[in-house]
C-alpha cells in the first residue's frame, strides 16, 4: 500500500486551505487507484515552536510531543501534496517552520503541489521546490494552481474551474510513479 500525505500548509483562522486540501482528498479518492491510500495531515493539528526558539520549561513537554508526531506522521508517508497558499511571494513561515523539523523523515520520497493565491501559489511552489530539494524529496513537474480571483467567490469561498482536474490528475500520476519507484530506494 502506498501512502500518500496531502499536506494542508496554513494555520491561519479562516484559511482557503481546509477547502482545497478537502477538494484534493476528494478528488484522489474518486480516481480510486490501486494500493493507494490518502490523508489529509493539517499542520494546524501540530503546535511547533519556532525552530530553534526557547520554549518556556512549562511548555517543553507539550512541544516535544507535538515535535515527535509531526516527525511520526510525516515518516509513515511514502510521497506528499502540499497544499501551499503564496503569502508574499512565498511558502508560509507555518510550513517553512515545519519543514525545518524534518530531514530522514522524508528523504527520497515524491512531493507534488496545489497551491493558491493571486498567482496561483507558483512563487510558493518554486520556495518549496528549494526547500525539498535540500531535504532530498523529489518534486514532481505537474502542480494545480488556483486562483484567488477566478476559483474562489469573495477570495473566500472555493469554487475550482473544471480544467484544474487535468492538472490534479497528471500531477497524481507523478507523485504515484516516484513514490512507488522512490520506495525502492528507502
Amino acid at each position: 500500500m502506498l501512502k500518500i500525505g496531502i499536506v494542508l500548509g496554513s494555520v491561519r483562522q479562516g484559511r482557503n486551505a481546509e477547502a482545497v486540501a478537502n477538494w484534493t482528498l476528494d478528488f484522489a479518492k474518486k480516481r480510486n487507484d490501486a494500493d493507494v491510500e490518502y490523508e489529509i495531515v493539517d499542520l494546524a493539528n501540530y503546535n511547533l515552536p519556532f525552530l530553534g526558539a526557547a520554549v518556556p520549561e512549562a511548555q517543553q513537554a507539550e512541544a516535544e510531543k507535538a515535535i515527535k508526531g509531526w516527525s511520526e506522521k510525516m515518516a509513515s508517508y511514502d510521497g506528499y501534496i502540499f497544499v501551499a497558499p503564496e503569502y508574499n511571494h512565498a511558502v508560509g513561515g507555518a510550513l517553512k517552520n515545519a519543514l525545518d523539523y524534518l530531514n530522514p523523515e522524508v528523504n527520497n520520497k515524491a512531493a507534488g503541489f496545489v497551491g493558491y493565491g493571486s498567482l496561483g501559489g507558483v512563487r510558493a511552489h518554486e520556495n518549496l521546490r528549494l526547500i525539498l530539494g535540500e531535504l532530498q524529496v523529489a518534486d514532481v513537474r505537474t502542480a494545480v494552481t488556483f486562483s484567488l480571483m477566478t476559483d474562489f467567490e469573495n477570495m473566500s469561498v472555493f469554487k475550482p474551474a473544471d480544467y484544474h482536474e487535468a492538472n490534479a490528475n497528471e500531477m497524481l500520476d507523478q507523485v504515484i510513479a516516484w513514490s512507488r519507484v522512490l520506495k525502492t530506494v528507502r
